[in-house]
């Protein structure tokens, strides 16, 4: 077989060529990567030489380059363009990928090298990035098993090889019911409050399935407009509960028992590798250290939101009852109401916004916000090759010096999970510049309109774009140090931090222009979007706090002894819940964050990462939102460092103090 895969891209930047990979490659291809990187790992353990930071370190990190640039391409396609064929193919790689990183973990000769150079080396001679890396190498070791008897690694490679299966299954569940269901509207009247552009949207969806009327998908780009301004009320509930029951239905796809699954073998793995918990076993290698340290986290600030929140559902209902004759709010009404009363209370309608936020544009203008920070320039390239039509790629430079590849891919489509990504197709070090991709799902373009974004979209993109500059700005030597390679309650603070612009006047006066007259947004309106940003600030964060409580109730001491996922999920955030609870949804079967991706005992750290970026953000609100000397500071102590020091050391020599927890509470309006 002539496999694209086996060798060097022979491409601009060494770029993916997509046209000439096919499904068929990807299995031969990462069976003879792994052939290479056990010889590779031999050849460390065969060294007559005694073991030191060069010769056994620097050489393991080296170690599989073709496994990582082909498992990338691999995963992420399956993520941003799946097929069944390909789904297959990533649960034959899966196996293999985990049998190999265990044959690396628990080899025993190797992990004696590692052992030797981190209890002899000199360590005076080492840089701090060397000396990190060596400590996370050892820790890694010993946290994957490297110290258990023979029996014990056995049944670890098991376990981690099952996990790794259920994973990438429960989310192929998670997208077979996302996609199984459509609202399929023919009478015009049931379209009623919803925005023309969302109508138009929907009609085209219906011709592409060959229907009369309007479709509307699970897709958020067409659910959350449809629940957020259809009046009928009855398909609205329809909608929700299609919605709320993804993996929870009685067909193949039901995720529950895949879940307990998932949780008991992640405590076992645990427990074999001597922690009380998964949360215990995870968060030994996070800022917040401990399971109690986040729950007091999560009781701070639930009590701070919670009175808040109270409030602001008394508010709704009260609203709801008087200007829209709701009596009792269900969770089908609460988007739809909390628009109306958004519109009455601040005079913004967000429909109104979209015009002035046209994709093109707001990209634009997010390069420019970007030029002015950082001094990096982005230039489309339509010579690399991309996976789909939509892709686009832009070249990345800083002082004319090629940083980065960047791809962005923007819109729904079959076989594209829901949500929002970064991700990576290379990775940074000292002899490579990173492949870098942003994933969404934002609005489509329209037969007679371009795709214009709500602003939480716009949002959204900053979000992603923030991440996307952690890969694309990193200087590491090592690529295991780089980029988005930091502590996962760390890992927010660049995306959550590029939020900030969405709501500067300086900042918006770059990217906000009506698409048909490039009209400035007006200033009654920047000065709406600035009042409506705490809008409803209480309700918003105890619903990111349930499902923080959530997640650590799956990965505590007690997981175990859970037998129903839904009476669990009921349990656990029913007290942080204002509407009835429905019977037929579930919201943990398509918990996708913490059983298909990276978040378990990890998605406190949303909030986490808030405290930082809110404290951070004052920095550039002192100096100046544009300041170039504060951006350096960033840039050089954050974006481009990675995971190379401790995030508090780096945090601190960007900031110069600890981050004060009191600035998130000012800037949501929760400070009393």
């Amino acid at each position: 077989m002539n496999n694209p895969l086996l060798k060097e891209f022979k491409t601009p930047y060494e770029s993916a060529p997509f046209n000439k990979i096919k499904i068929k490659h990807f299995i031969p291809a990462i069976k003879q990567a792994i052939e290479i990187a056990l010889q590779e790992i031999q050849a460390i353990t065969a060294q007559k030489e005694a073991p030191n930071f060069k010769n056994t370190l620097e050489k393991l990190e080296k170690c599989g380059k073709l496994i990582s640039r082909n498992t990338s391409l691999l995963f992420n396609l399956n993520n941003a363009e799946t097929s069944d064929e390909l789904q297959q193919t990533t649960q034959k790689a899966s196996p293999l990928l985990s049998k190999f990183q265990n044959d690396v973990r628990l080899n025993e000769k190797l992990f004696k090298r590692i052992q030797r150079v981190y209890q002899n080396e000199n360590r005076n001679q080492l840089s701090q990035e060397q000396i990190t890396l060596l400590e996370k190498e050892y820790k890694s070791f010993v946290r994957n098993g490297a110290n258990l008897p023979l029996s014990s690694k056995k049944k670890l490679r098991e376990i981690d090889t099952e996990l790794s299966q259920l994973s990438l299954t429960f989310g192929e569940h998670v997208l077979a019911d996302t996609q199984s269901f459509y609202l399929h509207i023919e009478k015009e009247e049931e379209l009623k409050g919803l925005p023309p552009a969302i109508i138009e949207m929907a009609a085209e969806e219906a011709r592409s399935r060959e229907k009369i009327g309007w479709v509307f998908t699970l897709d958020y780009p067409s659910y959350v407009p449809f629940m957020t301004y259809a009046e009928n009320r009855l398909l609205r509930k329809k909608f929700s509960l299609e919605f709320g029951k993804r993996g929870f239905q009685d067909n193949p796809q039901n995720n529950s028992k895949i879940i307990l699954k998932i949780i008991r073998l992640r405590k076992e793995r645990s427990q074999l590798l001597g922690y009380d918990s998964h949360a215990a076993f995870v968060l030994e290698e996070r800022m917040a250290q401990s399971e109690d340290n986040v729950k007091i986290f999560l009781d701070e600030l639930s009590e701070k939101a919670k009175p808040i929140a109270e409030k602001e559902w008394e508010a709704m209902k009260a609203f709801a009852a008087k200007h829209l004759d709701l009596k009792e709010l269900e969770k089908w009404d609460t988007a739809y109401v909390s628009e109306k009363l958004k519109k009455a209370k601040f005079d913004l309608d967000e429909q109104k916004l979209k015009p002035y936020f046209q994709l093109q544009k707001v990209l634009k203008g997010l390069f420019n916000i970007v030029y002015k920070l950082y001094r990096i320039e982005f230039k489309e390239n339509t010579v690399i090759e991309t996976y789909h039509p939509d892709v686009k790629v832009f070249e990345v430079f800083k002082k004319n010096t090629f940083q980065a590849l960047l791809y962005t891919d923007f819109f729904p489509r079959p076989g594209k999970r829901n949500g929002a990504w970064m991700t990576s197709y290379r990775s940074q070090n000292i002899d490579q510049r990173p492949h870098v991709s942003i994933v969404c799902n934002f609005t489509k373009p329209a037969s007679k309109k371009p795709s214009l974004l709500t602003f939480q979209e716009v949002t959204t993109l900053f979000h992603e774009f923030g991440h996307a500059l952690h890969g694309m700005l990193a200087n590491t030597t090592y690529s295991s140090l780089s980029g988005t390679s930091v502590f996962w309650d760390f890992v927010e603070l660049p995306s959550q931090i590029m939020e900030n612009w969405c709501y500067q006047p300086e900042a918006l006066n770059l990217y906000a222009r009506h698409y048909e007259t490039g009209e400035v947004l007006p200033k009654k309106m920047v000065e709406k979007i600035k009042k409506a940003a705490n809008f409803q600030q209480g309700l918003q964060t105890l619903r990111q706090l349930s499902f923080g409580y959530l997640d650590l109730s799956f990965h505590d001491q007690n997981s175990d002894q859970i037998k129903n996922i839904k009476t669990h999920e009921k349990n656990q955030i029913d007290h942080l819940q204002f509407t009835q609870d429905i019977p037929e949804n579930c919201m943990s079967t398509s918990f996708s964050h913490i059983f298909q991706g990276g978040y378990a005992a990890g998605y406190y750290s949303y909030k986490w990462a808030e405290v930082l970026d809110a404290d951070a953000f004052e920095l550039f609100l002192e100096n100046g939102i544009f300041n170039y000397k504060t951006a350096t500071l960033f840039l050089e102590n954050i974006l481009s460092k990675g995971g190379t020091e401790h995030p508090m050391r780096l945090y601190k020599k960007f900031r110069g103090k600890e981050p004060d927890s009191a600035a998130l509470l000012r800037r949501a309006g929760l400070a009393i």
